[in-house]
């Protein structure tokens, strides 16, 4: 897939599925915004690579929970690169904790990042393309688990679930702008995020359950990201792309 000439922010993207997806906007010929809240180190180390590919790349520190942050990090990438083309609302918190045992602290921290970060992540770079009267890309991650639940996350479900509605309805309103609006459903992922509440043989037995045979890497996930960031999606708008190796047939 081609990305050249385009400019990407990807929220999240100093670990994990983030991380992969960035580099492989960069290695697609994009310019890419490096978004990182509590690990500048990581950040740099990814930016300094997509620069080894001979592409531009900053960094930008913002809280998604925070909407003081998202307005200053899309204006500061904007700035630093240029108009932005594509949206990837990475990022993303999931700390485990009983639904008996779930506290108002608990469910805010989760809900203001997961899904009022992206909505507002999305407003303020779609208010941006409109204005400018440019068409663009907007990648949602949401989960598997909004579908199917995961064991101690009731907040972490609601946001995900809520990040689904949130795309069909933006994908709805942006679309006469003609900017497309989808969103990706990891499944089981090799990340950091699982191993928080689940030992190593809780996921390999988890993986045993796949019909494709493993947990799906971060780069399974890239390459979709970019493929909805390309032209090569030019007419696929509203939709929920489940990358879960057959975990999730429903």
């Amino acid at each position: 897939m081609d990305l050249s000439g385009k400019i990407v922010l990807v929220t999240g993207a100093q670990q994990g599925i983030g991380r992969a997806i960035a580099l492989r906007c960069g290695a697609a010929s994009a310019d890419v915004a490096v978004n990182w809240l509590d690990d500048e180190n990581a950040a740099n180390e990814v930016a300094e690579e997509i620069r080894a590919g001979q592409r531009r790349a900053v960094t930008v520190r913002a809280d998604m929970g925070r909407l003081a942050d998202v307005e200053a990090m899309v204006a500061a990438v904007e700035k630093g690169l240029g108009p932005i083309d594509v949206l990837v609302n990475n990022a993303g918190v999931f700390p485990r904790v009983p639904f008996l045992e779930l506290g108002e602290s608990d469910w805010d921290y989760v809900l203001d990042i997961n899904l009022k970060g992206t909505c507002f992540c999305a407003q303020a770079v779609a208010k941006r393309m409109v204005a400018a009267g440019r068409a663009g890309a907007i990648i949602n991650l949401t989960s598997g688990a909004a579908y199917r639940g995961s064991p101690r996350g009731a907040h972490y479900c609601a946001s995900k679930g809520g990040v689904v509605s949130l795309t069909r309805q933006m994908a709805l309103e942006l679309a006469p702008h003609r900017i497309r609006v989808n969103a990706i459903a990891p499944g089981l992922t090799d990340t950091a995020q699982p191993r928080y509440g689940s030992s190593e043989d809780e996921i390999a037995a988890m993986a045993q359950t796949i019909p494709l045979g493993r947990i799906a890497q971060p780069e399974d996930i890239a390459r979709i990201a970019v493929f909805l960031a390309s032209d090569e999606a030019g007419f696929t708008t509203g939709q929920i792309l489940h990358v879960n190796g057959g975990g999730y047939l429903g």
